[in-house]
């Protein structure tokens, strides 16, 4: 039997409306698309390495929630409306993933995009985890399962 998945949604990341930020179903986390959203429902300021931070932080706040770190990622896709802008941030932007997942990188694919939900996101980022049984936080069922 198969268990129910269950969503996953930190209270430190925006409210979800209609999407989860996470899907947890078994010991495998799907993490959802995160543009580079404030708490304030805002897209950050300052360039696509500033909404690389936002973005890839809330990914990995969502990785967390779950009981997962950094180093349980197995695949990351990266949406992007400027290519030749991230390639030319990429030293800036290889800096940031270190600094907040370390040197470990999973499975990667960039994929450009004529636009993302938020008009002002230039980036949104997505992603796959196995997470060991052992530091799996499962997040209350909802109700009527």
């Amino acid at each position: 039997m198969n268990p129910t998945p269950l969503p996953v949604n930190p209270a430190t990341l925006p409210a979800p409306s209609g999407y989860s930020h996470g899907t947890l179903s078994g010991n495998t986390l799907y993490l959802g698309g995160q543009t580079a959203l404030d708490v304030a429902m805002r897209i950050v300021d300052g360039g696509i390495v500033e909404q690389f931070r936002q973005a890839f932080g809330n990914v990995l706040t969502t990785l967390r929630a779950a009981g997962g770190v950094p180093g349980d990622l197995v695949s990351i896709t990266i949406y992007l409306t400027d290519i030749p802008g991230y390639q030319a941030h990429g030293r800036q932007i290889g800096a940031v993933w270190r600094e907040l997942a370390g040197p470990v990188y999973p499975a990667m694919a960039g994929i450009g995009v004529t636009g993302l939900w938020q008009p002002e996101a230039l980036i949104e980022i997505a992603g796959v985890a196995v997470i060991p049984d052992e530091r799996i936080v499962r997040p209350a069922q909802p109700a009527g399962s």
